[in-house]
C-alpha cells in the first residue's frame, strides 16, 4: 500500500507540468473556436445578401407582363416543384431583346432632354347649308347661290410635340412646345394638305415668374369655346374670339393675396398681322398689295379667388394698342377687353370675352381693321363683340356646351360689301369613349349682315372621332 501511494504521487508528479499547461491552453483554444464560428456566420449573411441583390437586379431588368389570373390551385399543383430561375445567359438574351425593342419605339432628343409626342387624330364628317362658301366650317355666311355640301375629313388633326429642358438662370425651368396641324393646301381635296404651323413657345418658369416667346394666341385672349368640329381656327373666328396665332413676347408675374386668391400680370409685344391696302379701298399702284405686319403693346391682369370645392372665378381686364401703317398712312388700334371664368359649382362653367375699340383685325377680329378713301383719308373701323360659353360636365365622360359669338363693326366706317355684324351661336355634346377616345357632335348657325347687301346665313352639322394621344 505504501508503494502503491509513492506510485500515484509520482504519476502525478510527472504529469502536473502538462496538466498545468493544459489548462493554461484552453481559453485560447476557446477564443480561435468562437472566433471562426462568428465568421462563418458573417460569411453565410453575405452570401444571402448578395443572392437577394442579384435576384433584385434580375427583377429590375427584367420586365415580364402580369400573369393573367390563375384557376384555383389543386393540391397536386401546389405541391409541384417551382421552376428554377433563369439563367445569367437568358437573363442577358431576355435584356437585349428589350434593348433592341425600345431602340425601335423610343423618341430621344438630340440633346438628351424629355421629349413628350403629343396631338391628336382628327376625323371629322360634316354638312352646310347654301351659304357655305365652299368651305369646312364655314366662318360667316357667304353672298351668292351656293347648294349644301358635306365631306369628311382629317385635316384638322393635331400633332404636337412637349420639351422639357434643364434649370437654368437661378432655377429657372426651361420648357418648349410646338404643334402642328394638315390644314394647309388651296382646296379640299384629300391629297392637298400642307403642314402648317399652328402654336410653338419657349417659357423659363420661376416660382413666382414667367417669360414666354412664341407664336400664340393675343394676350389679351387666352380663352376660347370647346369645339371638336372646328380645331383649325380657334372656335367663334369672327365672332366674338380675337384668336391669332401670332409671334411675341410677354413677362407673367404672379402675387398671392392670401391662401384662395392671387393677381397674375401679364404685360408683352404681339406681332399683328394686317388686311390687304387694295381690299381695304386703297389704289394698290406704288404700295404693297399686303400691310406689313406691326408691334402691339398689350397687357392683361387676371384676378382669381376659390372659394370652395370646385368653385371659383377669374376675371382679367386688358388692353391693346398698336398702330397700322397701310399706303403711307398710320392708323390706330385700341382695344380694351375682359375675359372670364364663373365656376359656381365643379360641373357648371361660365367662360368668355368682351372686347371694344376700333380696328381689331390685326388680332384675329374680323378683316376689315380700316378703310381708305380715295387714297386721301384713312379711317379705323370701330368694332366690339365677344363670346360665351355655358358649359356643364354632367359626368366624367359626358360634357354638354352651349355658345355664342358676335362681332359689331361700325357701318358709318365700312365699305359696300363688308361685314357689319357677324353672330353664331351652337351647341355640341363631347363623350369620352375611353380615356383617350371622344365622339363629339355639334350643330351651329352663323347669320352675317352685310352692309348695302343681303343679309346670309348657314347651318353646320358635325360628327366628330379624336383620338387624343
Amino acid at each position: 500500500m505504501y508503494r502503491s501511494s509513492l506510485l500515484s504521487l509520482g504519476l502525478a508528479v510527472f504529469f502536473l507540468p502538462s496538466f498545468i499547461h493544459a489548462q493554461q491552453q484552453q481559453p485560447d483554444y476557446q477564443q480561435i473556436l468562437d472566433r471562426l464560428a462568428r465568421i462563418e456566420q458573417e460569411n453565410r449573411n453575405l452570401a444571402e445578401e448578395v443572392r437577394a441583390l442579384r435576384q433584385e437586379l434580375a427583377a429590375s431588368r427584367t420586365i415580364a407582363p402580369s400573369p393573367p389570373a390563375a384557376p384555383a390551385i389543386s393540391a397536386s399543383t401546389a405541391a409541384a416543384p417551382t421552376p428554377p430561375p433563369p439563367t445569367l445567359e437568358e437573363r442577358v438574351d431576355v435584356n437585349q431583346q428589350r434593348i433592341s425593342e425600345q431602340a425601335q419605339t423610343k423618341v430621344e432628343a438630340a440633346q438628351k432632354l424629355p421629349i413628350t409626342l403629343t396631338g391628336m387624330v382628327l376625323f371629322n364628317a360634316f354638312l352646310n347649308g347654301s351659304a357655305n362658301g365652299g368651305m369646312e366650317y364655314p366662318l360667316f355666311a357667304a353672298q351668292g347661290e351656293n347648294s349644301s355640301a358635306g365631306g369628311a375629313t382629317f385635316s384638322q388633326s393635331i400633332l404636337g410635340a412637349k420639351f422639357q429642358g434643364p434649370q437654368v438662370l437661378g432655377g429657372a425651368q426651361l420648357n418648349a412646345s410646338i404643334y402642328f396641324d394638315v390644314f394647309g393646301g388651296s382646296t379640299n381635296g384629300p391629297l392637298d394638305h400642307l403642314v402648317r404651323l399652328r402654336t410653338a413657345t419657349v417659357e423659363l418658369d420661376w416660382k413666382n415668374t414667367t417669360i414666354l416667346a412664341g407664336q400664340d394666341k393675343p394676350i389679351i385672349s387666352p380663352r376660347e369655346p370647346t369645339s371638336l368640329a372646328q380645331v383649325a381656327v380657334s372656335p367663334l373666328t369672327g365672332a366674338g374670339n380675337l384668336w391669332l396665332w401670332a409671334p411675341q413676347f410677354r413677362v407673367e408675374q404672379r402675387f398671392a393675396l392670401g391662401q384662395k386668391a392671387g393677381l397674375t400680370a401679364q404685360l408683352g409685344v404681339y406681332e399683328t398681322s394686317e388686311p390687304s391696302y387694295a381690299a381695304r379701298g386703297g389704289d394698290s399702284d406704288g404700295y404693297a398689295s399686303s400691310s406689313s405686319p406691326r408691334p402691339a403693346l398689350e397687357g392683361r391682369f387676371e384676378f382669381w379667388r376659390k372659394f370652395g370645392e370646385g368653385s371659383r372665378i377669374e376675371i382679367a381686364p386688358g388692353f391693346h394698342e398698336s398702330t397700322t401703317h397701310a399706303g403711307g398712312f398710320s392708323i390706330p388700334s385700341h382695344l380694351a377687353t375682359v375675359d372670364w371664368l364663373i365656376q359656381p359649382v365643379s360641373k357648371l362653367q361660365l367662360t368668355g370675352m368682351f372686347f371694344s375699340g376700333e380696328n381689331a383685325a390685326g388680332v384675329g377680329g374680323l378683316q376689315q381693321g380700316f378703310t381708305i378713301i380715295n387714297d386721301l383719308r384713312a379711317i379705323s373701323i370701330g368694332a366690339n363683340g365677344g363670346w360665351t360659353q355655358l358649359a356643364w360636365l354632367a359626368t366624367k365622360r359626358l360634357t354638354f356646351n352651349l355658345f355664342a359669338g358676335q362681332e359689331n363693326d361700325r357701318q358709318a366706317d365700312l365699305l359696300s360689301g363688308d361685314i357689319h355684324s357677324n353672330l353664331m351661336y351652337g351647341s355640341n355634346a363631347i363623350y369620352r369613349l375611353g380615356s383617350n377616345v371622344l365622339l363629339g357632335a355639334e350643330i351651329s348657325q352663323v347669320r352675317t349682315n352685310y352692309f348695302l347687301l343681303p343679309s346670309r346665313l348657314n347651318n353646320h352639322y358635325d360628327l366628330s372621332l379624336g383620338y387624343q394621344f
